[in-house]
């Protein structure tokens, strides 16, 4: 279901779509009533016929509504319109903490500042029996004026009746349908195993993400999902870059608790994380750079030091990102790849579109200096219908890459396109035709020319890592790709047909 603009759900006109989460659409719209704008969610895709999931988004907008925290996204109203049940939320204005963390790496203050308000909002939820069972960079937003803000409880988990507030064991202890909800990579043990979950996974998840404010990098990335999974019931994650030189002690002790397999050893209140920060943030001193002893080396000497240290940051480390941005380049910082069209004429063959779209979006998203929108937002814009402009106007990017898809027993034709919406002017195109064998070398490929199109070197790690020559078993990527399709569509059944 995508809502056009104009259309009325009660008193709220619909203007633009803003994105998709776990249970439904985000649109802007006007309240006709108070003549302000609003964001206005719809609960969408199969949940919206079945009268039990409409009912826990009722349930779950009210209870969210009660809440009425500062650091958590406020709800207005709810309503029901011809079977569309909706919720109308605060329209705010910044961007999430995704974006910002694509573009640079905060300092460690700036990153505990921002867990302090997310350990408060996530200890209001936790005393009304909530657990928020998503907590991402991309469900936390930084408004203009400087306000934090948790996202999405699409996912979390309502309280469970007649739930003693306050305590971490008040939520309900089965999953949905015994299976895992949640995104890999920071869903907390307990999640990966379909086990019982409290306010200690959002603490899990919370260290998640304040490891990668503070370092850039995932606390659990892996090659794949899978192993993603397993590395986080099995594997601690890597020594914090700079810690005890650039990161307090106090800080990556805090992380290190947040992250602890055992809920038992964790922090056991999202109050109690809080306090600790915000200790560390009044206390805590970074240990020098320089160890005492080189502080007496000659004056000569610093000043060099200095100035070596200087032309690092002005010529740029190499390795340090994905990529460089020439000084010349063409003002294309941002891209969405719209899913690839289905050129067979073959439905069956939808789940290879997406899933080659899939990687594209992954290649890509690894060039530094250029923001890539997530598959979850690319995707509400298949088989549609609108112009390119209009597409890159609402996911607020400089260019999109567009093209189709065709296999023909092992072989696999491609056709792509670098689009910049600003002028509608197609700025790179290509046809790769290669053995299924190839395709991850194509896409990479692909990636490379993209990359040039718009003007970013890439550095010599990112050039390796994208030139590999990626010889797979096709029926293994076929399998891989039908059990990503599968696994997105989130149905049970859906799901067991995934693991198979």
């Amino acid at each position: 279901m995508q809502l056009a603009a104009g259309v009325r759900l009660g008193p709220y006109e619909i203007v633009a779509p803003l994105g998709a989460g776990g249970m439904g659409e985000v649109y802007r719209a006007r309240d006709t009533r108070l003549g302000r704008e609003v964001a206005l969610k719809v609960i969408a895709g199969r949940a919206a016929q079945d009268p039990q999931s409409k009912k826990r988004f009722e349930q779950e907008a009210k209870a969210v509504a009660a809440l009425s925290h500062p650091n958590i996204l406020a709800i207005h109203d709810f309503g029901d319109v011809d079977g569309v049940a909706y919720a109308v939320m605060e329209l705010l204005h910044g961007e999430s903490l995704g974006d910002l963390l694509s573009r640079e790496r905060l300092s460690w203050r700036k990153a505990a500042e921002i867990a302090v308000a997310l350990a408060d909002g996530l200890a209001a939820a936790h005393a009304r029996g909530f657990v928020h069972r998503d907590l991402k960079p991309a469900n936390v937003f930084l408004t203009d004026d400087g306000q934090i803000k948790i996202l999405d409880f699409g996912l979390a988990r309502p309280p469970a009746i007649g739930a003693r507030s306050g305590s971490p064991t008040n939520a309900e202890t089965e999953s949905d349908d015994g299976g895992i909800v949640g995104t890999i990579g920071y869903m907390s043990p307990e999640q990966v195993t379909g086990a019982p979950v409290d306010g200690r996974s959002d603490i899990f998840a919370l260290g998640c993400v304040l490891y990668e404010m503070v370092s850039n990098q995932r606390a659990f990335r892996r090659a794949s999902a899978g192993e993603t999974l397993a590395a986080i019931l099995r594997d601690a994650p890597d020594e914090l870059p700079g810690s005890g030189r650039t990161i307090p002690p106090a800080v990556a002790n805090i992380i290190r608790r947040c992250l602890e397999k055992n809920p038992d050893h964790r922090f056991q209140s999202a109050r109690d994380l809080s306090f600790a920060l915000k200790e560390t943030l009044s206390s805590s001193e970074v240990i020098p750079l320089l160890p005492q002893r080189r502080r007496r080396q000659p004056v000569l000497m610093m000043i060099a030091g200095a100035a070596v240290l200087a032309s690092v940051l002005w010529l740029g480390l190499p390795g340090q990102h994905g990529a460089t941005p020439r000084p010349e380049a063409g003002g294309i910082r941002s891209l969405a790849v719209l899913p690839l069209i289905n050129s067979s004429g073959d439905a069956s063959q939808e789940y290879l579109a997406d899933g080659v779209t899939e990687q594209l979006i992954s290649d890509l998203a690894e060039v530094g200096g250029l923001r890539v929108i997530s598959r979850t937002s690319s995707m509400t814009y298949k088989a549609t219908h609108k112009r390119l402009s209009e597409i890159a106007r609402e996911l607020h990017v400089d260019a999109v890459v567009e093209g189709s898809i065709v296999r023909s027993g092992d072989r696999v034709r491609i056709n792509a396109g670098l689009i910049d919406a600003r002028t509608d002017r197609q700025v790179w195109a290509s046809t790769y035709d290669r053995d299924m064998k190839d395709v991850l070398a194509m896409q990479g490929e692909i990636a490379r020319a993209v990359a040039r199109s718009v003007q970013i070197e890439l550095t010599p790690a990112a050039q390796r890592r994208m030139s590999e020559e990626r010889v797979i078993d096709p029926r293994s990527f076929d399998a891989y790709v039908r059990g990503r399709y599968a696994l997105n569509k989130g149905s049970r059944e859906e799901l067991l047909a995934a693991v198979q």
